[in-house]
């Protein structure tokens, strides 16, 4: 029996190499081993809690969180029926090495014990692993683009004005500002919209990481656009020099008119912006008085200036001049009689004498009058009401002459009298 187990021995084992290759051969005829190739397959990133129960945060750097190519080697069968979704990228905290990198671990989810390989253009995930801090920043509304014309901003509030921003150390450290924009081009009513909140550096280029948590991403912004009138400003002159110097009646300010902005409503009940008597006031003056107005304080409520550049001071200046007289000679025969009662007559006592009128005023008002033609006369009907009398009794009365200044002028004069007569006509 042994003889018959060990006899032509080699030509068994050949025999037996034979069928085992021809058996290999049958079968890859039947199934072969084939290829599938897949792209952009995300990485799923385990017991991330590892980094960040102690207090850090971790970023995954140079796109390795996603792996560009896999290629996986099963049988044809097995190929036939996978897709991306079938094959699982797992990297373990746990496997961290003192790199900061994580190996990748490469398999499917089904089929997997037939699997002959599965390879991945890159083997392992990098991070940046640093510690976790969070601040809050003022949020700032801003707006981009022009209003309608004859319009401008008013007020541009947000609804929270706080946001918190947790994320990486070395990120929140350069964040310098968040802002909430809003393009309130060619509108000319109030806006209210919910925009995104966006984070700039100092030199003020947007921070975007995804590893940055923010407590609200976009917050409600509240922007009054308000319309534009020009007005003129108003203002009167009060009190009275020093003795010997009078208003030369001039004026000057830095602005006559001013934009101002408000609702429409609010700014048809104005037509000018008006500035108190006691303002402006000269008492006791010898010399021009300017005085220093903020116009800001006389706008009615709701209502702004609308100039980017004009704070709203200005300087109003109310000429003083000293007072000048001149004296001249008028006939009383050039002085004419008026307003004497009826059934009365009334004359000059001395009629061949002359009365001594003098003007007063500012040097250059006092040239401007032309003494020779100026009408000079006595009015009896006005002196008899101011007496209270209804009709005089003959006699010789003593009553102030009236000069006839032109109209404009600021001159006036001093009181004069003469000797008139009154009597009873015949």
């Amino acid at each position: 029996m042994k003889n018959k187990i060990t006899k032509n021995w080699g030509l068994k084992l050949v025999s037996f190499l034979f069928a085992a290759v021809l058996w290999i051969v049958v079968t890859n005829i039947n199934d072969p081993v084939d290829s599938f190739r897949a792209t952009d397959v995300p990485v799923t990133i385990k017991n991330t809690e590892l980094i960040t129960d102690r207090g850090q945060i971790y970023e995954v750097l140079d796109g390795t969180g996603v792996i560009d190519t896999v290629v996986v080697y099963a049988p044809r069968s097995v190929i036939a029926t996978l897709d991306k979704n079938n094959i699982v990228a797992v990297a373990d905290m746990q496997d961290l090495t003192s790199l900061d990198t994580i190996p990748i671990k490469l398999s499917i989810n089904k089929y997997n014990d037939k699997l002959e390989s599965i390879k991945g253009n890159i083997d392992s995930v990098k991070l940046n692993i640093e510690n976790k801090v969070t601040r809050s920043f003022p949020i700032r509304a801003s707006v981009t683009g022009e209003v309608k014309e004859g319009y401008m901003l008013g007020t541009v509030t947000t609804e929270q004005n706080l946001v918190r921003i947790s994320g990486p150390e070395s990120v929140i450290t350069q964040i310098a500002k968040a802002q909430a924009e809003v393009d309130v081009a060619g509108f000319s009513g109030n806006i209210g919209t919910d925009t995104d909140i966006r984070l700039y550096d100092a030199e003020n280029k947007e921070i975007k990481s995804s590893g940055l948590e923010k407590s609200i991403s976009k917050v409600r912004v509240y922007i009054e656009i308000l319309e534009q009138k020009t007005v003129p400003i108003n203002y009167t002159v009060s009190g009275t020099p020093a003795e010997g110097y009078r208003l030369t009646g001039e004026t000057e300010s830095t602005r006559s008119s001013v934009m101002i902005a408000g609702r429409s409503s609010a700014l048809q009940q104005i037509d000018a912006i008006e500035i108190p008597e006691d303002v402006l006031d000269v008492t006791g003056a010898t010399d021009d008085v300017t005085t220093l107005v903020d116009l800001n304080d006389y706008l009615p409520e709701g209502i702004i200036l609308a100039e980017e550049d004009f704070g709203g001071k200005i300087n109003i200046t109310a000429h003083v001049g000293q007072e000048m007289r001149r004296t001249f000679a008028k006939r009383l025969s050039d002085i004419r009689i008026v307003g004497v009662p009826a059934g009365f007559k009334a004359e000059f006592e001395e009629p061949g004498d002359n009365c001594l009128i003098t003007l007063v005023g500012l040097s250059d008002g006092l040239q401007e009058i032309n003494t020779t033609t100026l009408e000079v006369s006595v009015d009896v009907g006005a002196w008899l009401l101011d007496q209270g009398m209804e009709t005089p009794e003959s006699g010789s009365y003593t009553i102030p002459v009236s000069v006839g200044i032109p109209e404009g002028s600021t001159v006036t004069w001093e009181k004069a009298e003469v000797q008139v007569n009154i009597t009873e006509a015949q």
